[in-house]
Formats: C-alpha cells, sequence, structure tokens
C-alpha cells in the first residue's frame, strides 16, 4: 500500500530526498506523499526510506491504497518505463 505522512509532520525535510521516486512533496501545511509514486521503495530498498529517516514517525501505510507488494512492483516497473 501507499504511505502516508499523518499531521504529526514537522516539515523538517528529511524524507522528501529520500524518497526515490520521488513522490514526497511539500504540502500547504505538511509533506504529502502521492500515492500513484509511492511503492514503499518496492524495487529500490527493503524498507521504506522515509519511514527509516522520519524522527517523529509520522509515515504510517495508507489505509485508502492498500497494495500488495505484486501491485507495487508493478508501480515500480511502470515507473521506471516511464522514466
Amino acid at each position: 500500500m501507499a504511505l502516508l505522512i499523518t499531521d504529526e509532520c514537522i516539515n523538517c525535510d528529511v524524507c522528501e530526498p529520500e524518497c526515490p521516486n520521488e513522490a514526497i512533496s511539500p504540502g500547504d501545511e505538511i509533506y504529502e506523499i502521492d500515492f500513484n509514486r509511492c511503492t514503499e521503495c518496492v524495487g529500490h530498498y527493503a524498507e521504506p526510506q522515509c519511514m527509516e529517516v522520519c524522527p517523529v514517525d509520522c509515515i504510517i501505510p495508507d489505509p485508502d491504497h492498500e497494495e500488495t507488494r505484486e501491485q507495487l512492483e508493478v508501480k515500480y516497473k511502470a515507473l521506471m518505463a516511464a522514466g
């Protein structure tokens, strides 16, 4: 599933550069994750890098965008093909 940044985000700017799919961007009040680009780092890393570096643990699985690992792999391949 895609990930979601909660309103506990402190806008520390740590997660955005860690995302290999450029799915994280500044929102109006907190950083946001584009679920169309988020693969939970499948294809790049073993663990979601944004979750690894977040100092306040405000990145969680997005219950509105549940995906299997296989779906995330397909999304990853499509993103890489679109380059």
